[in-house]
């Protein structure tokens, strides 16, 4: 049986020059226990409330957790991927016990990589409620922050159980965001 798994772009037609979203992919050593990565998520959405920027999270269906972003699409690719590369290295500075802004598995023994390599141009995400091609068939599932604490595993929602989720809990991912100077600052301190 053949499973379609779908990524998308953080740009939405027909604006394909300017993504409307970043992605904070936040992937784990697989020794981590989950655990760690529930704290990892809800200190990147501190620092992301800190400097003015609303947040929303889902599970990636396989073994992490994405923070997406939304934008209003007025931000060049590479302005968007510096400025995600600056979260992930002041995460790595600030919590370097639990953070690595250096991709590659050596970078994050006993880490988190917070990959922001996913908001160059033409790089992609497991788009929401996509199901995964790996093992368990994981769907990359949104959630609310205040069910970060009770999400087991990244692939928690499969096909077979994704269809009973009957929670719709990203209300207000419409919101349109920019990056400032002031935050690019903040990022730098």
């Amino acid at each position: 049986m053949f499973i379609p798994q779908i990524h998308c772009w953080n740009a939405s037609a027909p604006n394909l020059d300017n993504p409307d979203q970043f992605i904070l992919d936040l992937d784990p050593d697989p020794t981590l226990p989950w655990r760690t990565m529930q704290e990892a998520a809800m200190l990147a959405k501190v620092l992301l409330d800190e400097i003015g920027l609303e947040s929303f999270c889902k599970t990636s269906g396989g073994k992490g957790l994405h923070l997406v972003i939304p934008l209003r699409p007025i931000h060049a690719w590479d302005e968007v991927k510096q400025f995600s590369h600056a979260i992930a290295r002041h995460l790595a500075r600030v919590v370097p016990e639990r953070f690595s802004a250096v991709s590659g598995p050596r970078n994050r023994v006993g880490k988190i990589f917070v990959d922001y390599l996913r908001n160059g141009r033409g790089s992609t995400t497991a788009a929401a409620y996509s199901v995964r091609a790996r093992p368990g068939l994981g769907v990359s599932m949104p959630i609310s922050w205040d069910e970060v604490a009770a999400v087991e595993r990244g692939d928690q929602w499969n096909l077979r159980t994704a269809p009973r989720r009957r929670d719709i809990p990203w209300v207000g991912i419409e919101r349109q965001q920019t990056i400032t100077k002031q935050m690019i600052a903040r990022l730098q301190s």
